[in-house]
């Protein structure tokens, strides 16, 4: 191999590996059967799903980071209607807030993110898993190595120093981030000044940053798709993102037409 042609393979593989964020749990999607693809019986998926409400700013913060941002009432309430755990529900849209204020015409909407970590990692309760108080999802959610059996193949990046595997990758946290992206993607979301893949506010934080980056709106079909294909490209996953998302953004306005 000559010296062009190595930098070459180096700078490719580089590029291929920062676009990779979240690789698969056990199967992907990890759906229940209320989310298996649609029967004869079944609604097909939405081709897109628009930016849900922006959730009221809190007029007194409660917390630092971005879940201290979203009044907590409206996220009592949308939790209720949801099924979304309070506190990540929390992180997700105050999420959404940050990045209006920042990148207002990115569209995030908090429902495209609850849709990502639905799929992801149940919100932070797969396998048992739970979120504490502060954010931190506990036990730790890991993926399979990423051993090129049923996934690519990615060599170990981090000394297992985040995956607990050093010859292999694999995807951790809620929002399934694998180490190699983690490291061009961390974020403290928490205020609490350590980006954490395990901590709801660094993920969501985080995978809003990546969506942002990947298309410049989230706003219409075409960007929407995109958009959730630079993070998982499979077809399915995009279907059980989109109901997802759409369920969400329902539930939301349900509270709110109710209160």
């Amino acid at each position: 191999m000559t010296a062009r042609t190595l930098a070459l393979a180096l700078v490719l593989g580089a590029a291929v590996l920062a676009g990779l964020i979240a690789l698969l749990l056990v199967p992907r999607p990890i759906a229940p059967a209320g989310d298996a693809a649609p029967g004869p019986e079944q609604t097909p998926a939405p081709r897109w799903v628009a930016p849900a409400a922006l959730p009221p700013s809190s007029s007194a913060p409660s917390r630092a980071g971005v879940a201290g941002r979203v009044d907590a009432d409206w996220v009592t309430a949308v939790a209720a209607e949801s099924g979304i755990p309070v506190r990540v529900l929390a992180a997700y849209a105050g999420t959404a807030i940050a990045k209006h204020g920042e990148r207002p015409e990115c569209e995030l909407g908090w429902n495209t993110l609850a849709g990502i970590g639905w799929v992801e990692s149940r919100h932070g309760t797969y396998r048992g898993a739970s979120t504490a108080d502060d954010g931190t999802v506990s036990p730790p959610i890991i993926g399979i190595a990423l051993d090129g059996g049923s996934t690519a193949r990615i060599d170990d990046t981090d000394d297992g120093a985040i995956d607990g595997d050093a010859a292999f990758d694999r995807a951790v946290g809620p929002m399934q981030f694998i180490p190699g992206s983690w490291a061009n993607w961390a974020v403290d979301g928490g205020g609490d000044g350590v980006a954490d893949p395990h901590n709801i506010d660094d993920a969501a934080l985080a995978a809003a940053n990546y969506l942002c980056r990947a298309v410049p709106t989230l706003g219409d079909e075409d960007s929407w798709r995109a958009g959730i294909a630079s993070y998982n490209s499979d077809p399915a996953y995009l279907d059980a993102v989109a109901t997802a998302a759409q369920r969400y953004a329902d539930a939301a306005e349900r509270s709110t037409t109710s209160r």
